[in-house]
């Protein structure tokens, strides 16, 4: 059927759901191109009709056949081989946005133009820059389409609404998200010292933990916050809005905190490591990330946390070590797993 050109039409809000579904159901056509249907929909190309996936009604997409990648876009435009060779190799596309890395590419308003025609369910393009500050605030400038920066992503059936302009989303942990809702086990009382807009807190708790999620980043948790009630969560998740060392060093009643597994996502963490300890049950189990140069992964990790434990006179026995992508030129983003008895 994939050659006749069979697509379902739905929402443009809907499109990287539907092809989430699709995928997973073994009959999105990745040969042909997301197109535009009119205002608010578009046609997304399947092999066959699918069951069990929400669509308006199923059509057949005609003319020319679809750009294979990027860079047949960018010849097209008249990019020349060098420049072409400059272009990003890998983006990410979040609900209705493409984020990128321009670069050294040339002409970035062409670039995003380029994208924009190879993902059809997407309206704008940003360029990303640096993630900074103690609340690590990203650095994005729209470089084609609508400028819309507030975007819901799905990913693993997960909704995450968020504004791209005013918090930070990471295409490259989506393994370890992933991984995270699947570790977990339903009634597991868990601290997330790192909420974010709740990047593990989401997952952990639609699979059935109880999560005290903790974000000082205003905007962050306002999202948050959003996205509890989004993926129907707000029993199993308990927010605070405060310093996680704040948090986890009261004592009284109403907010005392004991875990049996603790998220430490967060590059610079191992400041942490003291109060993430003094809340963590003993025989639980502790998610250290770092950002590490590669000649000390894993080593740097676990000796921080090796010396954290012995402070408390716990011992710690590393369950697991994963490099979950490069963070910088010689840098890895790591994660340590660890009991701590």
């Amino acid at each position: 059927m994939a050659e006749e050109g069979l697509a379902v039409v739905v929402e443009r809000s809907r499109t990287e759901a539907v092809i989430d579904e699709l995928r997973a159901a073994g009959i999105y056509d990745d040969a042909r191109s997301v197109r535009p249907d009119g205002e608010d929909c578009v046609s997304v190309p399947v092999t066959d009709v699918p069951a069990g996936v929400d669509y308006r009604e199923v059509v057949r997409q005609v003319g020319d056949a679809r750009h294979r990648d990027l860079d047949d876009h960018l010849r097209e435009l008249g990019w020349t081989d060098a420049e072409r060779d400059a272009a990003p190799s890998s983006w990410a596309v979040l609900g209705s946005v493409v984020l990128v890395e321009v670069g050294d590419a040339p002409r970035p308003g062409e670039l995003g133009e380029a994208l924009l025609a190879l993902h059809g369910g997407a309206n704008t393009v940003l360029a990303r820059g640096p993630v900074t500050g103690d609340h690590r605030e990203p650095d994005v400038s729209v470089i084609a389409g609508a400028g819309d920066t507030e975007v819901v992503h799905t990913e693993h059936g997960t909704k995450y609404a968020m504004d791209l302009a005013e918090v930070m989303f990471s295409p490259g942990n989506k393994a370890e998200r992933a991984r995270m809702g699947e570790t977990v086990e339903a009634g597991e009382r868990v601290v997330d010292m790192f909420a974010g807009i709740g990047y593990f807190t989401l997952p952990m708790a639609r699979a059935g933990a109880d999560v005290t999620a903790i974000e000082h980043n205003p905007a962050a948790f306002r999202y948050l916050l959003e996205n509890v009630r989004l993926n129907d969560v707000t029993e199993r998740v308990r927010p605070y809005r405060a310093d996680c060392r704040a948090v986890l060093e009261r004592t009284d009643a109403a907010t005392d905190v004991t875990a049996d597994r603790v998220v430490m996502g967060y590059y610079d963490a191992d400041e942490y490591l003291d109060a993430a300890l003094g809340a963590l049950s003993p025989g639980g189990v502790v998610h250290v990330h770092e950002a590490t140069p590669e000649p000390l992964a894993f080593d740097r990790p676990v000796e921080r946390l090796r010396a954290a434990a012995a402070d408390r006179d716990r011992t710690v026995m590393v369950l697991d070590t994963r490099r979950v992508k490069g963070y910088s030129e010689g840098v890895a983003h790591v994660v340590v797993d660890a009991r701590v008895e």
